[in-house]
């Protein structure tokens, strides 16, 4: 009732002033939120996935980092790759300028996989599908990756991920994921959506219960709880090298 009358007597301006601040108070409780440690989501937070806003973050997220990160890894790479939860399409666009790979990507939202059209990305490149059962056959790529995904998926969400990644590739798989500063095992936190904030080590026991070469490199990318950090999974090195 209250909220109700001061939008009647507040002018518009002022009005949306005070739903900015009370936004942003909302967020940064919400950062201060966390889960218990070792909870779980039972389901993965998706709704952003089809917000505007969080579109256009996607657009700037890996500069300066991720994105130049990934360029050297795939550098030297031959072959069929898939971006796994591709987003806008921004990072395939920017390794287009790569010689030697065919870039195919795949993502849950089919808003963002018209995003990645609407760049120019050829649809018959893109597929909507879920990460944890990747709509692609046995093998069907060389190298794969994903870039500051894998974190939001539920603990169970993650094993299935990873376990796709090494089914419909050949040779390696790239994946940077965020891990706690701290070295502990955090848990869940929830901000805009639900995210893991463990150890290195942690990653290190899921990827290793799939691949049985794993490697870890350092990430430029990093905020003030977590670090980013690349984990390199060799399923079979190809012929040759």
């Amino acid at each position: 009732m209250l909220t109700g009358v001061l939008r009647q007597i507040c002018p518009p301006v002022v009005w949306q002033s005070l739903k900015r601040i009370k936004n942003n108070v909302i967020v940064r409780q919400n950062r201060k939120r966390r889960l218990r440690l070792g909870e779980s989501p039972t389901q993965q937070d998706l709704e952003m996935y089809w917000d505007p806003a969080f579109a256009q973050v996607l657009e700037t997220w890996g500069d300066g980092n991720t994105w130049n990160e990934i360029q050297f890894l795939l550098m030297n790479c031959r072959g069929k790759v898939l971006d796994i939860a591709c987003g806008t399409g921004n990072t395939m666009e920017i390794l287009s300028r790569l010689p030697g790979i065919n870039l195919y990507g795949c993502d849950i939202s089919d808003y963002l996989i018209r995003m990645a059209v609407t760049r120019g990305i050829s649809k018959n490149r893109l597929e909507i599908c879920d990460a944890t059962r990747i709509a692609f056959g046995d093998n069907s790529f060389d190298y794969s990756y994903s870039i500051g995904s894998l974190e939001h998926f539920t603990g169970a969400g993650i094993v299935q991920f990873v376990s796709e990644c090494h089914r419909i590739t050949r040779f390696s798989s790239f994946h940077e994921v965020t891990v706690s500063r701290s070295g502990k095992d955090e848990g869940w936190y929830k901000t805009s959506q639900s995210f893991l904030n463990n150890s290195v080590d942690w990653w290190l026991k899921i990827f290793k219960s799939v691949y049985a070469e794993v490697y870890t490199i350092d990430s430029q990318w990093q905020d003030d709880i977590s670090v980013g950090k690349w984990f390199i999974c060799i399923k079979k090195v190809p012929s040759g090298k």
